[in-house]
């Protein structure tokens, strides 16, 4: 019983009550059932088979699940029956541990193709805590981002202030530093607790020649036989995520290439706003960008004269850290044309700030399709998201682009699609790419996002019910005066073509609200398709309240009536918040 204080003197009294089984999961009970009271396994396994999918299961997997839901319904009582009555179905249907709506720790897709056929999930910054300017650098995020599974860990390493030694911080603003050597040994302890395949380090160095070479040593003491070291100086083709299981790989620039970065005039800039305004060189045309200004480094100017030809005069040195170095950032001179170059006796690694992605996208569509089809191409937020926030990786996604690079400390809608896509293939961090990224037609042709494509398959969803709010929220925290007035979002994260969203009627006053909607998305690209799903208090005087959320690849829904675990604003799964939904293709 929940009670709510109207004034002084008054109170409102609501009971929470559990909401009874909807019309359809009574109707597949007494279906399967056959008009029975009880369910048997042999009846279960025929609903799981012709209802839910899973045309994999025995009559013995349908005995566990039979056994597993009366343990958990019926854990004090010792029952001699096994069968599921119609509440204990039901509870079954509405458990997110044993029915979710994808396989989240199955790897199944190919792992055997090169790294440049998979979506890579990307950290950006990756030891920064908060904002991008005075927040501290720490190697906590970084385990962080490893335990949920990202692959890609980005740090910027300068020389400290005695310059004998390498921190690692966000040059140029008031972040504290923390050493690299703290960073490289929490990579080691954690790279695979999530997954086995191989983490790559990609370095924004700034160092001088002694302090790579300085660095190298670091790299292979403590890595050792973790690190990959390519047997030659450039890969003409990535080894796959199998071949590369529990590696350690290194992504940078070649030592030759950190020269002073130089404006046309000659004269250096340290200025943030001169890097990453929206009014300087991101304001410019794409054909008109050069690859001089998408250097992902930002700015090399702290570097001193002497190191401009460092090749020569430090060639051990230069060696030690070259040789380590298995994906070349590369830095080639022209304009956008020229930077999405493919060579056929090389790959290499190329970084665009999220403007220039957007521009080239505009104007050399299928030019960055075929670059990533056999090179990989890096995405970083703009300079100006000070409070690390994130942007639209489906931009990125559509074109190829491997590493959509985010701000992994930083939440909101853009982080919530990073953490759907990456629930592909068993949270693994790497998602292969669809066909029709990697085809080549006939005539050379590639597969262009600005098209509009027929519809290939269509969605159907049921939105049945909600609970758990009342176990894992306070009694007033939605409303001060009654229980909530929850509705649902669900919607489609895509190609423009597919995007789309729609919403429920709020229920009053209920913490188990019931809506019973049922919506169709038409998909013409499913295939790279985000099922986005949101749940919100309804407040007619202020901004309705969040209550949870999550997003899921449509290519992995499992369908029939399923149990959606929903999570808070970063991403953590709330512990008993799940939605009961149904999933259909046509």
């Amino acid at each position: 019983m929940g009670s709510y204080r109207m004034c002084v003197c008054f109170t409102r009294k609501f009971r929470v009550t559990e909401a009874g089984p909807p019309e359809d999961v009574k109707e597949a009970f007494n279906k399967y059932a056959e008009g029975g009271t009880h369910m048997t396994a042999e009846q279960l396994r025929r609903f799981l088979l012709e209802v839910q999918g899973d045309d994999g299961g025995s009559i013995s997997d349908a005995e566990k699940v039979v056994d597993q839901v009366l343990k958990t319904r019926h854990h004090l009582a010792k029952f001699t029956r096994h069968t599921l009555t119609l509440d204990d179905f039901h509870h079954y249907l509405f458990s997110s541990d044993l029915n979710p709506p994808i396989n989240y720790d199955q790897v199944h897709q190919d792992m055997t193709a090169p790294l440049s056929h998979y979506f890579i999930y990307t950290g950006h910054n990756s030891y920064l805590t908060g904002n991008q300017l005075s927040s501290d650098c720490s190697d906590v995020p970084i385990i962080k981002a490893l335990k949920r599974g990202v692959r890609v860990v980005e740090l910027d390493i300068w020389p400290n202030s005695t310059k004998d030694d390498v921190h690692v911080l966000h040059g140029r603003t008031l972040t504290t530093p923390v050493e690299l050597m703290k960073c490289l040994k929490s990579i080691k302890e954690h790279a695979f607790s999530a997954s086995p395949y191989p983490v790559v380090i990609t370095l924004e160095d700034h160092l001088t020649p002694h302090l790579q070479a300085k660095v190298a040593k670091m790299l292979a003491e403590t890595f050792g036989d973790m690190l990959f070291v390519p047997q030659c100086e450039c890969l003409q083709e990535f080894p796959s995520p199998e071949e590369l299981k529990y590696k350690i790989i290194i992504s940078t620039k070649p030592p030759k290439e950190y020269l002073k970065a130089e404006s046309k005039d000659g004269t250096r800039s340290n200025s943030v706003k001169a890097r990453d305004s929206d009014d300087d060189e991101w304001g410019k045309e794409p054909q008109d960008l050069t690859a001089d200004q998408e250097d992902e480094t930002k700015s090399d100017s702290d570097i001193s004269d002497e190191n401009e030809a460092y090749d020569n005069e430090h060639p051990l040195e230069a060696a030690d850290y070259k040789r380590l170095i298995a994906i070349h950032a590369g830095k080639p001179k022209g304009g956008l044309k020229d930077v999405l170059k493919v060579e056929p006796d090389k790959v290499r690694r190329l970084s665009l700030s999220e403007q220039t992605l957007e521009k080239a996208a505009e104007s050399h569509v299928t030019d960055l399709v075929r670059f990533t089809q056999k090179n990989i191409l890096r995405i970083y937020p703009k300079g100006t998201r000070f409070t690390s926030s994130n942007y639209k990786p489906l931009v990125g996604w559509m074109h190829g682009t491997q590493m959509v690079a985010f701000n992994m400390q930083g939440y909101g809608r853009a982080m919530w699609l990073m953490h759907g896509m990456f629930r592909s293939n068993g949270g693994c961090g790497y998602v292969k790419k669809p066909d029709l990224l990697m085809n080549v037609g006939p005539d050379g042709q590639v597969f262009n996002p600005k098209e509009t494509l027929p519809v290939k398959k269509t969605l159907k969803i049921k939105v049945y019910m909600g609970d758990g709010w009342h176990l894992d929220f306070k009694q007033t925290h939605f409303d001060l005066y009654s229980p909530p007035d929850f509705y649902c979002k669900v919607g489609i994260a895509g190609v423009p073509a597919d995007q789309i969203m729609k919403k429920t009627k709020p229920k009053e006053d209920n913490w188990t609200p019931v809506w019973e909607q049922e919506f169709t998305f038409p998909l013409t690209v499913p295939e790279l398709a985000l099922l986005r799903i949101e749940v919100h208090e309804y407040d007619m005087s202020e901004k309705d309240d969040f209550a949870g959320q999550t997003c899921l690849p449509v290519s992995e829904l499992k369908p029939g009536i399923r149990a959606v675990p929903l999570s808070d604003r970063k991403g953590e799964m709330l512990n008993s918040v799940r939605l009961l939904m149904r999933f259909d293709f046509v």
